[in-house]
């Protein structure tokens, strides 16, 4: 099976993950600090993956400069974005409660939180697909990392929208489509840079190491914090823990 295809699967499966989370919180009523708990959780496996296996990799591929700009540059281009965004009505996107904004209450927030969940899916997915080119098959930790940060993103998100009044077509819409556009992401990472320099290589996996640390920081741990308030560290070093072990194993 071609390289790019099998990245295009593997973001799929990731982004699943996604309309699993969503599946849950549409049809089960998920105690809010359960899903504040796995979301800090999630939070403290992504942070390992991308310290572990992002950002080493990238370093001992193309060098520390490289991977240093890439990584400041992914952290400010997510930054800015989010920014944009959040003044569209997309802040709370990942919240489980009210905070969402109804489409009454802001026009186009509806459009907004699509397009930064979106904005959230993309980076993972193309470092899914850029472990592949190295030759020695999918990077496990950082698909363990995304697929399990990934399910309470979508519970704790749907929650919301679910509580703010958006459908069911559109909660399912949105994440089904992260979940295809995560496929592309990973198909157009391989293509693009296959047979690439390996400093190019290296600052494109630091670009989305450093927008998924600024997502995890923007978007997670509040969410996690203000559910959990004391628990939230304890959750986030056991997902750190978690994954620092797959990757060791």
């Amino acid at each position: 099976m071609p390289i790019w295809l099998q990245a295009g699967l593997w973001g799929l499966l990731a982004g699943g993950a996604l309309v699993l989370g969503a599946l849950v919180a549409w049809f089960v009523k998920v105690p809010r600090p359960v899903v504040a708990g796995v979301m800090a959780f999630g939070a403290g496996v992504l942070i390992s993956a991308l310290s572990f296996d992002l950002m080493d990799d990238a370093e001992e591929i193309g060098g520390l400069l490289p991977t240093a700009g890439g990584f400041l540059g992914g952290a400010l281009v997510y930054v800015a974005a989010n920014i944009y965004l959040a003044g569209k009505g997309a802040r709370h996107r990942k919240r489980s409660g009210e905070q969402q904004p109804s489409e009454e209450e802001q026009v186009g927030s509806g459009t907004a939180i699509a397009v930064g969940a979106l904005l959230d899916g993309v980076p993972e997915s193309v470092v899914l697909g850029l472990s592949l080119l190295g030759g020695g098959g999918v990077g496990v930790p950082v698909l363990a990392a995304i697929f399990i940060s990934n399910l309470p993103e979508g519970l704790s998100s749907s929650a919301g929208m679910k509580a703010n009044g958006r459908s069911a077509r559109y909660v399912f819409g949105v994440w089904i489509g992260i979940a295809v556009a995560s496929g592309i992401a990973g198909m157009v990472g391989v293509l693009l840079l296959d047979g690439a320099a390996p400093e190019a290589i290296a600052a494109i996996t630091a670009v989305a190491a450093g927008a998924i640390l600024a997502m995890v920081a923007d978007t997670m741990i509040p969410e996690a914090f203000e559910r959990t308030h004391l628990y939230a560290g304890l959750l986030a070093t056991l997902g750190f823990i978690t994954a620092f072990t797959i990757s060791r194993a």
